[in-house]
Protein backbone atom coordinates (compact mmCIF):
# COMPACT_ATOMS: atom_id res chain seq x y z
CA UNK A 1 0.00 0.00 0.00
CA UNK A 2 3.12 2.46 0.63
CA UNK A 3 4.22 1.75 -2.45
CA UNK A 4 0.95 2.25 -4.28
CA UNK A 5 0.99 -0.88 -6.15
CA UNK A 6 -1.87 -3.31 -6.35
CA UNK A 7 -2.11 -6.25 -3.71
CA UNK A 8 -4.28 -8.98 -2.64
CA UNK A 9 -4.49 -11.12 0.68
CA UNK A 10 -7.15 -14.07 2.17
CA UNK A 11 -8.88 -12.77 5.18
CA UNK A 12 -10.85 -14.64 7.36
CA UNK A 13 -13.96 -12.35 8.13
CA UNK A 14 -17.66 -11.90 9.73
CA UNK A 15 -20.18 -11.76 6.84
CA UNK A 16 -23.16 -9.75 7.05
CA UNK A 17 -25.72 -12.54 8.91
CA UNK A 18 -23.27 -12.90 11.29
CA UNK A 19 -21.43 -16.14 9.86
CA UNK A 20 -17.20 -16.59 9.49
CA UNK A 21 -15.91 -16.98 5.85
CA UNK A 22 -12.92 -16.67 4.00
CA UNK A 23 -12.62 -14.09 1.49
CA UNK A 24 -10.09 -13.28 -0.97
CA UNK A 25 -9.50 -9.15 -0.93
CA UNK A 26 -8.18 -7.47 -3.72
CA UNK A 27 -6.86 -3.64 -3.93
CA UNK A 28 -6.64 -1.52 -6.31
CA UNK A 29 -5.37 2.21 -6.73
CA UNK A 30 -6.73 4.82 -8.25
CA UNK A 31 -5.36 7.98 -9.37
CA UNK A 32 -5.93 11.21 -10.94
CA UNK A 33 -4.64 12.75 -13.84
CA UNK A 34 -1.04 13.41 -13.11
CA UNK A 35 -0.53 9.59 -11.38
CA UNK A 36 -1.41 10.76 -8.22
CA UNK A 37 -3.08 8.20 -5.88
CA UNK A 38 -5.73 9.37 -4.46
CA UNK A 39 -7.97 6.55 -3.32
CA UNK A 40 -8.12 2.84 -3.09
CA UNK A 41 -10.78 0.26 -4.51
CA UNK A 42 -11.50 -3.05 -2.36
CA UNK A 43 -13.31 -5.98 -3.72
CA UNK A 44 -14.09 -8.95 -1.92
CA UNK A 45 -14.73 -12.44 -3.42
CA UNK A 46 -16.05 -15.70 -1.08
CA UNK A 47 -13.71 -18.30 -0.95
CA UNK A 48 -14.73 -20.07 2.01
CA UNK A 49 -15.78 -23.31 -0.25
CA UNK A 50 -11.79 -23.34 -1.47
CA UNK A 51 -10.59 -22.67 1.57
CA UNK A 52 -12.50 -25.76 3.21
CA UNK A 53 -11.94 -27.76 0.45
CA UNK A 54 -8.30 -27.36 0.61
CA UNK A 55 -8.29 -27.88 3.89
CA UNK A 56 -10.32 -31.37 3.48
CA UNK A 57 -7.56 -32.45 1.37
CA UNK A 58 -4.56 -31.50 4.10
CA UNK A 59 -6.39 -33.48 6.48
CA UNK A 60 -7.12 -36.35 4.25
CA UNK A 61 -3.17 -36.59 3.27
CA UNK A 62 -2.53 -36.64 6.75
CA UNK A 63 -5.33 -39.21 7.75
CA UNK A 64 -3.98 -41.44 5.13
CA UNK A 65 -0.03 -40.95 6.57
CA UNK A 66 -1.46 -41.99 9.74
CA UNK A 67 -2.67 -45.27 8.06
CA UNK A 68 0.36 -45.99 6.73
CA UNK A 69 1.77 -48.34 9.57
CA UNK A 70 -1.59 -50.05 10.48
CA UNK A 71 -2.53 -51.70 7.42
CA UNK A 72 0.44 -52.15 5.67
CA UNK A 73 0.61 -55.58 7.23
CA UNK A 74 -3.12 -56.61 5.87
CA UNK A 75 -3.28 -55.97 2.20
CA UNK A 76 -6.16 -57.97 1.85
CA UNK A 77 -8.86 -59.88 3.37
CA UNK A 78 -7.60 -63.92 3.22
CA UNK A 79 -9.44 -66.85 3.23
CA UNK A 80 -12.17 -68.74 0.97
CA UNK A 81 -14.27 -70.81 3.76
CA UNK A 82 -18.03 -70.62 3.54
CA UNK A 83 -18.39 -67.85 6.21
CA UNK A 84 -16.09 -65.51 4.62
CA UNK A 85 -17.54 -65.73 1.19
CA UNK A 86 -20.81 -64.88 2.49
CA UNK A 87 -19.43 -62.03 4.71
CA UNK A 88 -17.85 -60.78 1.85
CA UNK A 89 -20.96 -61.42 -0.22
CA UNK A 90 -22.38 -59.26 2.18
CA UNK A 91 -19.81 -55.88 2.06
CA UNK A 92 -20.67 -56.58 -2.22
CA UNK A 93 -24.09 -55.87 -1.51
CA UNK A 94 -23.88 -53.14 0.68
CA UNK A 95 -21.05 -51.21 -0.77
CA UNK A 96 -22.96 -49.89 -3.88
CA UNK A 97 -25.19 -47.84 -1.56
CA UNK A 98 -25.29 -45.28 0.99
CA UNK A 99 -26.45 -46.99 3.69
CA UNK A 100 -24.98 -47.22 7.17
CA UNK A 101 -23.27 -49.89 8.48
CA UNK A 102 -22.93 -51.56 11.66
CA UNK A 103 -19.74 -54.24 11.77
CA UNK A 104 -19.72 -56.26 14.92
CA UNK A 105 -17.53 -59.36 15.85
CA UNK A 106 -15.12 -60.17 18.45
CA UNK A 107 -11.85 -58.47 19.31
CA UNK A 108 -9.08 -59.23 16.42
CA UNK A 109 -11.79 -60.18 13.62
CA UNK A 110 -10.89 -57.72 11.61
CA UNK A 111 -13.46 -55.70 11.55
CA UNK A 112 -11.80 -52.60 10.61
CA UNK A 113 -10.52 -54.79 6.89
CA UNK A 114 -14.19 -54.97 6.50
CA UNK A 115 -14.95 -51.59 6.77
CA UNK A 116 -11.89 -51.14 4.58
CA UNK A 117 -13.21 -52.68 2.12
CA UNK A 118 -16.77 -51.82 2.23
CA UNK A 119 -15.26 -48.49 1.44
CA UNK A 120 -13.10 -49.45 -1.36
CA UNK A 121 -15.76 -51.17 -2.89
CA UNK A 122 -18.05 -48.11 -3.21
CA UNK A 123 -18.23 -45.09 -5.14
CA UNK A 124 -16.42 -43.07 -2.15
CA UNK A 125 -13.77 -45.26 -2.69
CA UNK A 126 -11.30 -42.44 -4.24
CA UNK A 127 -12.15 -39.93 -1.33
CA UNK A 128 -11.08 -40.40 2.47
CA UNK A 129 -11.43 -43.05 4.79
CA UNK A 130 -11.18 -42.08 8.10
CA UNK A 131 -10.90 -43.74 11.19
CA UNK A 132 -11.52 -42.71 14.91
CA UNK A 133 -11.30 -45.11 17.85
CA UNK A 134 -14.10 -44.20 19.55
CA UNK A 135 -12.86 -45.95 23.27
CA UNK A 136 -9.29 -43.98 22.82
CA UNK A 137 -10.45 -40.04 22.84
CA UNK A 138 -11.44 -38.70 26.32
CA UNK A 139 -14.40 -38.07 26.38
CA UNK A 140 -13.71 -34.11 27.36
CA UNK A 141 -12.21 -33.78 23.62
CA UNK A 142 -15.07 -36.19 21.93
CA UNK A 143 -16.48 -33.55 20.49
CA UNK A 144 -14.43 -31.47 19.52
CA UNK A 145 -12.95 -34.63 17.53
CA UNK A 146 -15.65 -35.41 15.44
CA UNK A 147 -16.57 -32.12 14.68
CA UNK A 148 -13.94 -29.53 15.09
CA UNK A 149 -14.03 -26.41 16.97
CA UNK A 150 -13.76 -22.84 16.49
CA UNK A 151 -10.77 -20.59 17.45
CA UNK A 152 -11.58 -19.33 21.55
CA UNK A 153 -13.96 -22.10 21.73
CA UNK A 154 -11.95 -23.45 24.47
CA UNK A 155 -8.76 -23.34 26.61
CA UNK A 156 -6.39 -24.60 23.84
CA UNK A 157 -8.46 -23.82 20.93
CA UNK A 158 -5.54 -21.67 19.21
CA UNK A 159 -6.78 -21.72 15.85
CA UNK A 160 -10.34 -23.18 14.14
CA UNK A 161 -9.74 -26.96 13.60
CA UNK A 162 -11.66 -29.19 11.09
CA UNK A 163 -13.68 -32.13 12.82
CA UNK A 164 -12.81 -35.66 11.44
CA UNK A 165 -16.22 -35.56 9.79
CA UNK A 166 -15.75 -32.62 7.59
CA UNK A 167 -12.10 -33.93 6.87
CA UNK A 168 -14.15 -37.25 5.85
CA UNK A 169 -16.66 -35.40 3.62
CA UNK A 170 -17.45 -36.88 0.79
CA UNK A 171 -15.86 -40.29 1.97
CA UNK A 172 -16.24 -42.66 4.65
CA UNK A 173 -15.57 -42.62 8.18
CA UNK A 174 -15.31 -45.58 10.48
CA UNK A 175 -16.35 -45.17 13.99
CA UNK A 176 -14.88 -47.78 15.87
CA UNK A 177 -15.71 -48.59 19.29
CA UNK A 178 -18.89 -47.21 19.22
CA UNK A 179 -20.02 -48.33 22.00
CA UNK A 180 -17.70 -46.18 24.00
CA UNK A 181 -19.30 -43.62 22.96
CA UNK A 182 -20.59 -40.88 26.40
CA UNK A 183 -24.33 -39.90 25.87
CA UNK A 184 -23.82 -35.93 25.20
CA UNK A 185 -21.65 -37.43 21.67
CA UNK A 186 -25.03 -39.76 20.96
CA UNK A 187 -26.81 -36.84 20.65
CA UNK A 188 -24.94 -35.43 18.27
CA UNK A 189 -24.04 -38.27 16.34
CA UNK A 190 -27.47 -38.91 16.20
CA UNK A 191 -28.30 -35.22 14.68
CA UNK A 192 -25.49 -35.85 12.10
CA UNK A 193 -26.88 -39.19 10.82
CA UNK A 194 -30.69 -37.19 10.40
CA UNK A 195 -29.99 -34.33 9.32
CA UNK A 196 -26.10 -34.21 7.71
CA UNK A 197 -25.26 -31.50 9.16
CA UNK A 198 -23.05 -30.27 11.79
CA UNK A 199 -21.92 -27.55 14.82
CA UNK A 200 -18.03 -26.92 15.41
CA UNK A 201 -17.67 -26.34 19.19
CA UNK A 202 -18.36 -23.01 19.56
CA UNK A 203 -20.06 -22.10 16.55
CA UNK A 204 -24.12 -21.90 16.04
CA UNK A 205 -23.74 -22.61 12.16
CA UNK A 206 -24.62 -25.78 10.81
CA UNK A 207 -22.54 -27.40 8.25
CA UNK A 208 -23.87 -29.64 5.92
CA UNK A 209 -21.97 -32.83 5.56
CA UNK A 210 -21.66 -35.86 3.03
CA UNK A 211 -20.60 -38.69 4.83
CA UNK A 212 -21.29 -42.38 4.82
CA UNK A 213 -20.79 -43.76 8.31
CA UNK A 214 -19.53 -47.25 9.18
CA UNK A 215 -19.43 -47.82 13.24
CA UNK A 216 -17.64 -51.07 14.16
CA UNK A 217 -18.11 -52.87 17.72
CA UNK A 218 -17.05 -56.27 19.66
CA UNK A 219 -19.78 -55.20 22.26
CA UNK A 220 -23.90 -56.04 22.19
CA UNK A 221 -25.38 -52.81 21.74
CA UNK A 222 -28.87 -54.31 22.23
CA UNK A 223 -27.71 -55.25 25.77
CA UNK A 224 -26.39 -51.83 26.26
CA UNK A 225 -29.52 -50.46 24.91
CA UNK A 226 -31.53 -52.31 27.57
CA UNK A 227 -29.59 -51.16 30.23
CA UNK A 228 -29.67 -47.61 28.78
CA UNK A 229 -25.99 -47.27 28.07
CA UNK A 230 -26.58 -46.61 24.78
CA UNK A 231 -29.80 -44.30 22.97
CA UNK A 232 -32.13 -46.59 21.09
CA UNK A 233 -32.97 -43.98 18.68
CA UNK A 234 -29.00 -43.98 17.55
CA UNK A 235 -28.64 -48.15 17.70
CA UNK A 236 -31.71 -48.09 14.94
CA UNK A 237 -29.87 -45.10 13.19
CA UNK A 238 -26.35 -47.25 13.17
CA UNK A 239 -28.43 -50.58 12.28
CA UNK A 240 -29.51 -50.01 8.78
CA UNK A 241 -27.19 -53.04 7.68
CA UNK A 242 -25.90 -55.44 10.36
CA UNK A 243 -22.62 -57.21 9.31
CA UNK A 244 -21.19 -59.88 11.75
CA UNK A 245 -17.20 -60.71 11.09
CA UNK A 246 -17.34 -64.15 12.53
CA UNK A 247 -14.16 -65.38 14.53
CA UNK A 248 -11.62 -67.81 13.06
CA UNK A 249 -12.44 -70.87 15.03
CA UNK A 250 -15.66 -70.73 13.06
CA UNK A 251 -13.72 -70.62 9.85
CA UNK A 252 -10.97 -73.09 10.18
CA UNK A 253 -10.61 -73.71 6.73
CA UNK A 254 -8.73 -70.51 6.02
CA UNK A 255 -6.02 -71.17 8.56
CA UNK A 256 -3.80 -72.80 6.08
CA UNK A 257 -4.25 -70.06 3.64
CA UNK A 258 -3.70 -67.67 6.22
CA UNK A 259 0.11 -69.42 7.32
CA UNK A 260 0.75 -69.69 3.95
CA UNK A 261 0.34 -65.94 3.22
CA UNK A 262 2.10 -65.04 6.84
CA UNK A 263 4.85 -67.44 5.94
CA UNK A 264 5.44 -65.44 2.79
CA UNK A 265 4.98 -62.44 3.98
CA UNK A 266 7.05 -62.38 6.89
CA UNK A 267 10.64 -63.35 5.41
CA UNK A 268 10.59 -59.53 3.86
CA UNK A 269 11.47 -58.40 7.53
CA UNK A 270 14.52 -57.63 7.94
CA UNK A 271 17.05 -60.78 9.86
CA UNK A 272 14.06 -63.30 9.29
CA UNK A 273 13.75 -66.39 7.39
CA UNK A 274 11.43 -69.33 7.09
CA UNK A 275 12.03 -72.63 5.53
CA UNK A 276 9.47 -74.32 3.91
CA UNK A 277 11.08 -76.79 2.58
CA UNK A 278 10.78 -79.81 5.26
CA UNK A 279 7.22 -80.95 4.90
CA UNK A 280 4.71 -80.65 7.82
CA UNK A 281 6.83 -77.99 10.06
CA UNK A 282 8.94 -74.43 9.71
CA UNK A 283 12.27 -73.59 10.83
CA UNK A 284 12.66 -69.99 11.74
CA UNK A 285 15.93 -68.32 12.32
CA UNK A 286 17.54 -64.99 12.83
CA UNK A 287 21.22 -65.08 11.20
CA UNK A 288 21.82 -61.30 11.74
CA UNK A 289 21.41 -60.32 15.13
CA UNK A 290 24.58 -61.86 16.06
CA UNK A 291 23.39 -63.68 18.72
CA UNK A 292 22.35 -67.18 16.54
CA UNK A 293 19.06 -67.54 17.84
CA UNK A 294 16.85 -70.32 16.11
CA UNK A 295 13.31 -71.48 16.97
CA UNK A 296 11.20 -74.54 15.48
CA UNK A 297 7.48 -73.51 14.61
CA UNK A 298 5.29 -77.02 13.84
CA UNK A 299 2.32 -76.53 12.10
Amino acid sequence: MALGEPFEYEQRGRRHDGEYRWFLIRFRPGRDEQGGLVRWYATGTDIDDRKRAEERVHNENIALREDVDRVSMFEEIVGSSAPLRRLLALVTKVAATDSTVLVTGETGTGKELIARANHKRSGRSSRAFIRVNCAAIPSSLIASEFFGHEKGAFTGAVQRRLGRFESADGGTILLDEIGELPAETQVALLRVLQERELERVGSSHAIAVDVRVVAATNRDLEAAVARGAFRQDLYYRLNVFPIRVPPLRERADDIPVLVAYLVERYPRRPARAFDTSRSGRWNCFSDTTGRGTSASCRT
